[in-house]
């Protein structure tokens, strides 16, 4: 009995590795690609998300020195009306 557990364990892994080993040049190119164009699009997200990060903190920068501009004209004027 165990002998044949062992041989049908054995025949079992042989043919599940003759099927794993039938995956050919031509599939693993094109998994290749699809990994790729995966790959390029993911890239392309989080290009995006940085942009988004960017022309928030930009605004937000320009905004600050407007107001610090702003505020330090209102001084300048208020020296001058006295």
């Amino acid at each position: 009995m165990k002998n044949l557990l062992g041989l049908l364990t054995a025949g079992m892994l042989v043919f599940g590795l003759s099927a794993f080993a039938q995956e050919g040049p031509k599939a693993e190119i094109k998994k290749a690609g699809s990994e790729v164009k995966e790959a390029g699009k993911a890239t392309g997200r989080a290009a995006k998300h940085t942009g988004k990060g960017i022309k928030k903190g930009t605004k937000k920068g320009i905004h600050g020195a407007a107001e610090a501009t702003e505020k330090g004209a209102d001084k300048v004027k208020n020296k001058t009306d006295k």
